[in-house]
C-alpha cells in the first residue's frame, strides 16, 4: 500500500512537472502584460537570490521603498500575495499551487484568482477536501524538484495535515541525511476574524513552532505580504506563512519593482525610547491604536512587528531592549505555549541583565473563540489594555 502511494506521488509529480514546461511558453505572455512581472521576466537569470543575498536585497528593497514618490502602486493585500504567485510562477515553472478551489473559483480570499488561467490546471490543482492528502502530495512534488505553494482554506482545517506538516515538511531533510530538500510553502488565513467561531478562528502558531526543521513568517501589511511570500517560495525551507483573515483587504502602495521581505528579520514600525512593544499579524494594528492614546500621555513606545515568528530576530529585538530596558509583548495567540510565551522566555534568557522590569505579555484567552461578538471581543487584546500595560510597566 506504502509503494503504491509512493508510485502515485511520484507519478503526480512527475506530470506536475511535465505540464510545467509545456504550459510555460503560453502562460508567460498572457502575464506579462503586467509592467511588474514584465520587470521581473527581464531579470529571470537572479530570480534565485540564497542566504545572504536574500537578506541584502531586502535590505536594499527596504531602503528603496523608503522613498515614497519613487512611484508604485495601491493593492490590497490579497492582491499583493495574487502578485507575489504570478511573479514566482512566471519566473519560475517549478512553482506550483495546490489547495482546495485554487483553480477556477480563485481561492477563498481570491489570491489565486485566474491564476489556472495563466498556467494551466496542473499548476494550479484544484484538490478534494482532503488536507492530509494534499499537503501529503506538496511533500513529495517538493521532494522531486517542484516548489509548491499549499493554500489551506482555513489554518484550522490543517491541523488534519498535521502528521505531514511535521513528520514530513520539518524532518524529511533531515531523516534523509541530507538527500531531500523540502523546499514548500504552505500559507493560508487565520486568526480571529468576525463571528466566525471557534472552528474557524484558530491560531496555529502554537501549534507549529516546536516542530524542528519549519520556519514560520506572518505578514501585516501588503508590502511585507508580498515581500515574504515571494522570499518564502525562494527559500530551500519548508515555511508556513500566516495570513489574518481580517488583514486581506488592507489597502497600501507597494514598489513596482521585484522586491522581497528577508524571512529572519523583524520591522521597525515605530522608535520610541522607553518600552519596547513587540507584536505581529493584527495586533500590530491594535498596538498602534494604542500609541495614539500613550502619546497623548507623554509616553514614547517601540514598536516591533517581530513578523519572522521562528526564529526570532533577537538581533533587532535585543538592540530594542538594551535602549528601553522594558518588553510588551501583544500577540492574539494563546497564553499558553504561545509565541508571546517563546519570546518572552528568550528575552530572559537573552537580555536578562538589560531589564529594569519583567517583561509582560497580553494574550488571547485560553477558551474557544466565542460567536457572540461581545464575547469574541472579551477574548482578543483590546488598545486600552495595551495602554494600561505599558501604564504599568513605565511606573
Amino acid at each position: 500500500m506504502a509503494a503504491a502511494a509512493a508510485a502515485s506521488l511520484h507519478a503526480t509529480a512527475a506530470a506536475l512537472h511535465g505540464a510545467v514546461s509545456k504550459s510555460r511558453s503560453a502562460a508567460i505572455p498572457q502575464v506579462a502584460t503586467s509592467v511588474r512581472v514584465a520587470a521581473a521576466s527581464r531579470r529571470r537569470g537572479s530570480a534565485r537570490a540564497r542566504g545572504g543575498l536574500v537578506a541584502a536585497r531586502a535590505a536594499a528593497v527596504k531602503d528603496e521603498a523608503a522613498d515614497t514618490n519613487s512611484g508604485g502602486h495601491e493593492v490590497l493585500m490579497f492582491e499583493a500575495l495574487r502578485e507575489a504567485m504570478i511573479e514566482e510562477m512566471t519566473l519560475d515553472p517549478t512553482v506550483c499551487m495546490i489547495g482546495e478551489d485554487v483553480g477556477d473559483y480563485g481561492g477563498s480570499y481570491k489570491v489565486s484568482k485566474g491564476l489556472s488561467e495563466m498556467f494551466g490546471d496542473l499548476r494550479v490543482l484544484d484538490t478534494p477536501i482532503a488536507e492530509n492528502s494534499f499537503t501529503g502530495m506538496g511533500v513529495g512534488a517538493a521532494m522531486k524538484g517542484l516548489r509548491p505553494v499549499v493554500e489551506g482554506m482555513n489554518m484550522g482545517f490543517l491541523l488534519l495535515a498535521y502528521n505531514q506538516i511535521s513528520n514530513n515538511c520539518g524532518m524529511l531533510h533531515y531523516t534523509s541525511g541530507g538527500q531531500f530538500k523540502i523546499p514548500i510553502v504552505i500559507r493560508g488565513p487565520g486568526g480571529v476574524g468576525r463571528q466566525l467561531g471557534a472552528e474557524h478562528s484558530q491560531r496555529l502558531e502554537s501549534y507549529f513552532q516546536s516542530i524542528p526543521g519549519l520556519q514560520m513568517v506572518a505578514c501585516s501589511t501588503p508590502y511585507n505580504a508580498k515581500g515574504l511570500l515571494k522570499a518564502a517560495i525562494r527559500s530551500e525551507n519548508p515555511v508556513v506563512v500566516f495570513e489574518h483573515v481580517l488583514l486581506y483587504n488592507l489597502k497600501e502602495k507597494i514598489p513596482d519593482e521585484d522586491y522581497i521581505c528577508c524571512l529572519e528579520e523583524a520591522e521597525m514600525v515605530r522608535p520610541g525610547s522607553q518600552v519596547t512593544i513587540l507584536t505581529y499579524s493584527r495586533m500590530r494594528y491594535h498596538v498602534m491604536q494604542a500609541v495614539k492614546t500613550l502619546v497623548n500621555k507623554g509616553y514614547d513606545p517601540e514598536v516591533i512587528d517581530i513578523r519572522s515568528l521562528k526564529p526570532f530576530d533577537l538581533h533587532t529585538i535585543g538592540n530594542s531592549v538594551k535602549k528601553t530596558h522594558r518588553v510588551l509583548i501583544v500577540e492574539e495567540c494563546m497564553r499558553t505555549g504561545g509565541i508571546g510565551a517563546s519570546l518572552r522566555s528568550a528575552i530572559i534568557d537573552n537580555f536578562w541583565d538589560e531589564l529594569d522590569a519583567p517583561p509582560m505579555c497580553l494574550s488571547s484567552q485560553d477558551v474557544p473563540t466565542p460567536y457572540a461578538a461581545p464575547l469574541e471581543d472579551a477574548t482578543v487584546v483590546q488598545p486600552p489594555q495595551i495602554v494600561a500595560a505599558v501604564e504599568e510597566i513605565c511606573r
